[in-house]
C-alpha cells in the first residue's frame, strides 16, 4: 500500500500543476481587473504604482509562477502557524488580497472554523441519514418506505440548495419562528445556553446541506445493495441457513460500501460548493461567503486560491477513497 500511495502522490503533482494553471488562466482572463477598480481621477503615475504594487504589470507566465510559489511557500520548521501566513517572510512571498490588502491565508483561516462547523455537521448528518435509508430501501424493495425514499432522493437531486434554503427560512424562521433568520458569527460557545443558540442557528443550513447530500448517498447505497443481493455468494449464504438480517448486514453491506466510499469521500469537497450558496443565504461568515465577496470585488488572488484549495481537496479525498477500498475488500491488492 505504501508504494501505491507514493505513486499516487507523485501522480497528483502534475495533476495539481495542470489544474492550478487552468484555474489561474480562467480567473485571470475573466472580465474585470484591478485597474478597473481604480477611480479615473487617480493620476496615471499613481495608477502605475498601484498596479505595480499589485503585481499585475508582469507577463502572465511570471504572475502564474509567482502565485504558485506564494501558494506553497512556507518558512521551514515554523509549524502550523506558517500555513496561515503568520511566519511568512515579508514582501512578495505572500498572496495578497486586492480588497483587504492583507495576506489571503490568514483571511481564509479566520473564516475556516465557521465553514468546518456547518459543513462537517451537515455532512455527518447527511451520511447518518442516507446509509440507513439506502440499506432499508434495498432490503424492502418496492415497499412504501422504498417509494418514499425514492421520492426523497428525487426531490434532493432536483431542488437546488438556494430554493430549499429560502423555503426553510420562510417556513421555520418566518412562519414558525423556530430558528433565527440570520447566522450570528460573533456568538461564542461558553456555556450551555450559548451552545443551544449555536445549535439553533446551525439547524437550517445543516438541514439544507445534509438533506441534499443524503439524497445522493442513499440512492448509491440502495443501488449497490441491490446489485450485491443478487450475487452468488448471497444465495450461498442463504442456502447455509443464515437469516436474512445476517446475510444483509454481514455479507451484503460490506461489499456494497465499496462504491459508496467514493461517493462519500468525493462528496466532502463537493459539499463546499453547496456551502457557497448556503453560507450567503444564511449569513454564515465562512469561506463560501468569502468566495462570493471576492468574485463581486474582482479579488482575483482570493478567487484563485480558494478554487485551487477546492481542487486539492478533491484530489486528496480521491486518494483516501482508493485507500479505503483495500480496507473494505481484502480482494483488492495495491501491489
Amino acid at each position: 500500500m505504501l508504494t501505491f500511495t507514493l505513486r499516487r502522490l507523485l501522480l497528483a503533482i502534475p495533476t495539481l500543476l495542470l489544474i492550478s494553471l487552468v484555474i489561474f488562466l480562467l480567473v485571470d482572463l475573466a472580465p474585470g481587473s484591478p485597474a478597473s477598480e481604480i477611480p479615473l481621477t487617480v493620476p496615471p503615475e499613481v495608477r502605475m504604482k498601484i498596479l505595480e504594487a499589485l503585481g499585475v504589470n508582469e507577463p502572465v507566465h511570471i504572475r502564474y509562477l509567482l502565485w504558485l510559489k506564494q501558494f506553497f511557500w512556507v518558512e521551514p520548521l515554523n509549524g502550523f502557524d506558517a500555513i496561515f501566513g503568520t511566519n511568512y517572510a515579508e514582501g512578495m512571498q505572500r498572496i495578497i488580497s486586492y480588497q483587504s490588502r492583507s495576506p489571503v491565508f490568514p483571511l481564509i483561516g479566520e473564516r475556516l472554523p465557521q465553514t468546518l462547523t456547518v459543513i462537517g455537521t451537515a455532512y455527518l448528518v447527511g451520511v447518518l441519514i442516507a446509509l440507513p435509508i439506502g440499506i432499508y430501501s434495498a432490503y424492502k424493495q418496492y415497499s412504501l418506505f422504498d417509494q418514499f425514499g425514492t421520492m426523497f432522493a428525487m426531490i434532493g437531486f432536483s431542488v437546488p440548495t438556494f430554493f430549499t434554503g429560502t423555503l426553510f427560512i420562510i417556513i421555520f424562521a418566518v412562519w414558525l419562528g423556530w430558528f433565527p433568520t440570520k447566522y450570528d458569527t460573533t456568538l461564542a460557545v461558553t456555556d450551555w445556553e450559548s451552545f443551544l443558540k449555536q445549535l439553533r442557528q446551525m439547524a437550517m443550513p445543516v438541514m439544507v446541506l445534509g438533506l441534499a447530500n443524503a439524497a445522493a448517498i442513499s440512492r448509491y447505497m440502495r443501488s449497490s445493495m441491490l446489485e450485491n443481493m443478487s450475487q452468488d455468494y448471497v444465495r450461498t449464504a442463504r442456502a447455509k441457513g443464515l437469516d436474512e438480517r445476517t446475510v444483509v448486514l454481514k455479507h451484503v453491506l460490506r461489499n456494497s460500501l465499496i462504491p459508496v466510499v467514493t461517493v462519500i469521500a468525493l462528496g466532502i469537497p463537493s459539499i463546499f460548493g453547496g456551502a457557497i450558496i448556503t453560507e450567503n443565504l444564511f449569513g454564515v461568515n465562512g469561506i463560501g461567503s468569502a468566495l462570493i465577496q471576492a468574485i463581486r470585488g474582482n479579488d482575483l488572488p482570493m478567487v484563485q486560491t480558494l478554487a485551487f484549495i477546492f481542487a486539492i481537496l478533491i484530489v486528496m479525498f480521491n486518494l483516501i477513497a482508493d485507500l479505503l477500498y483495500g480496507m473494505l475488500d481484502p480482494r483488492i491488492r495495491y501491489d
